[in-house]
């Protein structure tokens, strides 16, 4: 059996966590595996803190910081292009994650150079066009060879699209590094170094969507709702909202924290009772947690976690302590897999790729 050689691209904290867990499927599978970052995450708050924590090597960082959707694309394009031109051993594919930035551009350097690709958390559908996340996805999936789904409504999304042929149910690889990363965490460390005591029952909350960020009225609307709850709310703010969320007068139960490592955040989900966020990644692993959701958005790409109220879309105009008061209409069942996603993955790419080769 041949080595096979795949070039994987990251960019986004949700994206380090699973290429962590995705990597060591892959290494038992004796493929070979480089790992690219694209430097669309690049602070080290957001970049590499996560790198650290999980133990990523990456073999290139193409350092393309900021800048619009189309100025990042394409650096990432001609920084990716160059880097597969470079290789002494030509890939055998390309994997891709979810539906960043990052993840357009490698898709479509791969396309353009016949590479096999390879797309991870395929399938996924907001249907809100505006979003530069669903456009990401629609396009990575029509120019992907395999595509990996969480679960059966990704498979049936792309059904609906017409994309039929290395379509896969594999579960969700969060998943695989929820189960397999929380048993490293130490319960109740983190909230106690923010609240100064060992408690629980926090709300945890997490905003970054430009929807939500950069809406003049949403921060004022969002004081007005703290004030009304009465429980400490523990806030890791994304730096590109740090310098309006400190100026805005917050009540004192709302401890604004740096962001956390990947593992300071499963262990508030541990202790916290609640978790308010725009975050799609959040949204699953409050599931997992055991924890009810509110997600302040109009729509959500996981909507199993909607059933039995688990997970409650909302915005600013409801009564969010309404809602925080609530419990789950149904009992808690696995949801995205058994924590199994990354071996079945690794297992079909390996299969696949022998026989493209």
């Amino acid at each position: 059996m041949k080595n096979l050689h795949v070039v994987s691209v990251i960019g986004a904290r949700p994206q380090f966590v699973k290429a962590a867990i995705v990597s060591r499927a892959l290494h038992k599978a004796r493929v070979v595996e480089r790992i690219v970052h694209s430097g669309q995450h690049y602070d080290h708050a957001m970049s590499g803190r996560f790198l650290e924590d999980l133990g990523i090597i990456i073999d290139a960082n193409l350092e393309v910081g900021s800048g619009s959707h189309a100025q990042q694309t394409a650096k990432i394009m001609s920084r990716f292009e160059n880097y597969l031109a470079a290789l002494e051993t030509p890939a055998d594919a390309v994997l891709v994650y979810g539906d960043t930035n990052s993840t357009l551009a490698a898709a479509l350097v791969a396309a353009k150079l016949h590479i096999p690709l390879v797309h991870v958390e395929a399938g996924l559908r907001s249907y809100n066009r505006s979003m530069p996340e669903e456009l990401n996805r629609v396009v990575t999936d029509r120019l992907s060879e395999l595509l990996f789904c969480s679960s059966e409504e990704g498979k049936t999304n792309l059904v609906r699209e017409g994309i039929t042929e290395g379509v896969y149910v594999t579960g969700d690889v969060m998943f695989d590094a929820f189960r397999h990363f929380s048993s490293r965490i130490t319960p109740g460390v983190t909230a106690a170094r923010v609240l100064g005591e060992m408690q629980t029952g926090f709300i945890l909350m997490t905003l970054h969507r430009p929807s939500n960020t950069d809406d003049p009225s949403f921060l004022p609307r969002l004081r007005a709702v703290l004030k009304q709850i009465n429980v400490p709310v523990i806030w890791p703010v994304h730096p590109r909202f740090q310098a309006a969320v400190e100026a805005a007068d917050l009540p004192n139960h709302v401890h604004l924290i740096e962001p956390v490592g990947y593992f300071e955040m499963l262990d508030l989900l541990d202790g916290c009772g609640h978790v308010i966020t725009d975050s799609g990644g959040l949204q699953k692993e409050a599931y997992w947690a055991h924890r009810p959701c509110i997600t302040l958005r109009e729509e959500t790409e996981w909507v199993e976690t909607l059933h039995g109220q688990w997970n409650v879309l909302a915005n600013l105009n409801d009564e969010l302590p309404a809602l925080l008061a609530r419990t789950p209409e149904t009992n808690w069942t696995p949801l995205y897999g058994d924590g199994q996603a990354c071996t079945r993955i690794a297992g079909i790419l390996r299969d696949c790729l022998d026989r493209y080769s």
